[in-house]
């Protein structure tokens, strides 16, 4: 799978904590592998209300790791943060809110052009999303309306996090989210990678790889969605 070039190492998680695990356990190996000796990591907080709050966990979670981590709400130039960051964590809450933010600041392009430079970048839940070409294909609400639903595009194809299967014993009568991303592909005709909990998308020169406890789905104008085992090379 070829991504926009040139770019770094990047991990996009579905999820930042798995049941009866602590924040990011699961994910801790291929965090230390694509951070290698990097020492320091710029946190971006800003799909959450309380940033202060969610840098102190990021801080303390990275730290345990062996690394620093600076968060971007406490820079007094957020541009000038991003320009000299060694790599970046884009976490997760709310992705309307995160992209707003992203384009208040003006950081989409300092962020783009970071990673098209070689450090790595690190996105969870809606820091996954918004490194996809769009937001289009998240789970969350509206709560507030960026400007736009162009994101940072570093890859060329769409992530939906969170990924559930429908239950078929369920009394719900709305639409699955299987039906719903096969709606987006009717519309853009653009693929779309269904992470289940647990999985995860790794990056390392060009090629996407899915590594974690989990399968994908992968949406797509050529039928059916299709199954990925962890381990597997994407191809789409």
């Amino acid at each position: 799978m070829s991504m926009n070039p040139p770019v770094s190492d990047l991990l996009l998680l579905s999820n930042s904590t798995q049941p009866r695990r602590n924040y990011l356990d699961h994910a801790e190996t291929e965090i230390r592998e694509v951070l290698g000796n990097r020492k320091k990591v710029l946190f971006i907080p800003f799909a959450m209300h309380d940033c202060e709050r969610y840098a102190e966990q990021n801080r303390a979670r990275f730290a345990a790791m062996g690394y620093g981590l600076d968060s971007l709400h406490r820079s007094e130039d957020s541009v000038a943060a991003v320009e000299e960051a060694e790599a970046i964590f884009v976490g997760g809450g709310n992705t309307f809110r995160l992209l707003k933010a992203l384009y208040d600041h003006d950081l989409l392009t300092a962020i783009r052009e970071r990673v098209q430079a070689g450090i790595p970048y690190l996105g969870s839940s809606a820091g996954t999303v918004v490194a996809c070409p769009t937001l289009r294909t998240t789970n969350d609400m509206p709560i507030v309306q960026p400007p736009s639903f162009a994101a940072l595009g570093i890859i060329r194809f769409q992530i939906n996090p969170h990924y559930c299967d429908a239950d078929p014993f369920s009394s719900h009568m709305g639409e699955t989210r299987r039906q719903r991303l096969i709606e987006f592909v009717e519309e853009t005709g653009q693929p779309v990678v269904a992470l289940r909990e647990g999985a995860m998308l790794c990056f390392e020169k060009g090629r996407a790889k899915l590594s974690g406890s989990a399968s994908a789905l992968i949406f797509s104008n050529a039928g059916e969605p299709a199954e990925m085992s962890p381990g597997s090379f994407l191809d789409i």
